[in-house]
């Protein structure tokens, strides 16, 4: 064999659909759930963790909002699973092209594909799990997938600029790039995509019915039903796993800071005048469900204690252990009416699970947020 040279021969790849226009079809949609699953991500972040200048901004109203713009992230992300696997179909083939590198355009577009596709597989796998509230890494999931988001997001542009000319040819039927393709695989073309549809549309039946509950009885892979849980309600940190030990109802204290502060026991918080609100619970996980809660308006209790009116508000849980022991509300919340201290949950005693003797509910905010087990207000200049 001395003097013999060794020459690399690509695969040959003779499966159809590999194409331009195959790839470019799946991928509009995918770019569209992209899209979607992060302008609603970029939602569900400021919501959760406001930047200093807005965060005595956010809006109260409408009162259905995050739990709109979160079932839709979720949902739009399912969904874009599917769609990511399958354009991964039509593409692999391209892996395999010999010389890997043909020029700075082709290396920008390598790079650019590399960047994109770890990042959208490492999204939509951490996002799925996060829903299922499982987390086997050592990384704090906020912050990690917020980040890699706009990676992903960057890398997409990028992609879509580099390969404009590409999409271009092949966006529609009549496009000219289309026109030297084989005629034959028009019909074959039109079932992969149609299976394709079939399988977005059976993952987003089967799961979004744990936020948009008219389809609740369909929700065979979603992680959570809407009506599962202590009084028909679900429950993502139950009191045990908060730290929250039996709370007598004779001891508890409701302390409300300010310029004229004061302490309620549970006898007067129930003895102030009652509210009844409906309003949903929306978690960052996915789910979501209107309930009806009666309790005790917090601007009420602001006003009692002098808070001035643009006033932020901190509330501090007694749950020894677990994330977002304390959460804070701008004035917005804070002055809402529909915000209250509950302590009736559809016609109930709150359950220990659902925050009991007191939590908080406010309109338009993220579950996480709506603190259980209530201890303390804390008036913000």
């Amino acid at each position: 064999m001395e003097g013999m040279r060794s020459r690399f021969f690509p695969p040959v790849f003779k499966g159809r659909l590999h194409d331009a226009r195959t790839a470019t079809s799946i991928g509009r949609w995918l770019g569209l759930a992209f899209a979607v699953c992060f302008c609603t991500g970029l939602i569900s972040h400021f919501m959760q963790h406001p930047p200093g200048w807005l965060a005595g901004e956010l809006p109260s109203r409408p009162v259905w909002g995050y739990r709109f713009t979160q079932g839709l992230h979720v949902a739009s992300g399912i969904a874009a699973i599917p769609l990511l696997l399958a354009k991964l179909w039509t593409v692999y083939p391209r892996l395999f092209e010999w010389p890997p590198v043909r020029s700075v355009r082709h290396a920008l577009e390598r790079v650019s594909v590399a960047v994109l596709v770890a990042a959208a597989l490492f999204e939509l796998a951490t996002g799925l799990l996060n829903t299922a509230q499982w987390y086997p890494w050592p990384f704090s999931f906020v912050e990690v997938h917020y980040a890699v988001a706009w990676l992903l997001i960057g890398a997409l542009v990028l992609h879509i600029a580099v390969k404009a000319p590409e999409i271009a040819a092949h966006w529609s039927r009549r496009s000219a790039g289309t026109l030297s393709l084989p005629a034959e695989d028009a019909p074959d073309r039109r079932s992969l995509l149609a299976a394709v549809a079939a399988a977005v549309g059976a993952v987003t039946i089967t799961t979004v019915g744990q936020s948009f509950t008219p389809l609740k009885d369909l929700t065979l892979l979603a992680p959570r039903h809407p009506d599962h849980g202590p009084e028909g309600l679900p429950v993502n940190r139950t009191a045990a796993a908060a730290g929250v030990g039996l709370i007598h109802p004779e001891r508890y204290r409701l302390t409300i800071s300010g310029p004229r502060p004061y302490t309620l026991t549970l006898d007067e918080l129930r003895a102030l005048p009652q509210h009844e609100v409906e309003l949903p619970i929306a978690c960052v996980e996915g789910w979501s469900k209107s309930a009806h809660w009666t309790g005790v308006r917090v601007v009420d209790l602001l006003e009692r204690a002098g808070a001035p009116v643009h006033a932020r508000v901190r509330v501090v849980s007694l749950q020894t252990r677990g994330g977002y022991r304390v959460s804070e509300m701008g004035h917005e919340h804070a002055r809402d009416p529909l915000t209250l201290l509950a302590l009736r949950l559809n016609g109930e005693e709150l359950s220990p699970d659902h925050g009991y003797p007191v939590r908080l509910i406010a309109p338009n905010r993220p579950g996480v947020l709506q603190t259980k087990w209530v201890g303390r207000l804390e008036v913000l200049s």
